[in-house]
């Protein structure tokens, strides 16, 4: 059974840095794409990046600050987020689709986890 389960989130300082870590399992990575999206209070849940295949895709406001890797061996996606601002403040969820398309598009991935918490004030 495939599941995501997203841990890291916090209360962090303006200018301050957060891992995320999206664990995996019931599926093999090779042949899908992880995306992390956010959602603040009111707000449309927005795509933040992605990774496929070895490619990466990130929203512009997210651009030289937040970063997308995988560590095949733990099977986990993270989401580096250096000088975060107050505007980074969301649930952050990560979320699977099959194949190697990266599109920040909520509604083009189908699995998703519980998500986390990032809060972002001083």
């Amino acid at each position: 059974q495939l599941q995501l389960v997203e841990s890291g989130g916090g209360l962090v300082q303006p200018g301050g840095s957060l891992r995320l870590a999206c664990a995996a399992s019931g599926f093999n990575l090779d042949y899908r794409a992880i995306g992390w999206f956010r959602q603040a209070p009111g707000k449309e849940r927005e795509g933040v990046s992605c990774i496929a295949n070895g490619r990466t895709n990130y929203v512009d406001s997210v651009k030289g600050r937040f970063t997308i890797f995988i560590d095949n061996a733990k099977r986990t996606v993270y989401l580096e987020m250096n000088s975060l601002k107050p505007e980074d403040t969301a649930v952050y969820y990560c979320a699977a689709r099959f194949g190697s398309m990266c599109d920040l598009v909520p509604a083009l991935f189908g699995s998703w986890g519980q998500g986390t918490q990032v809060t972002v004030s001083s």
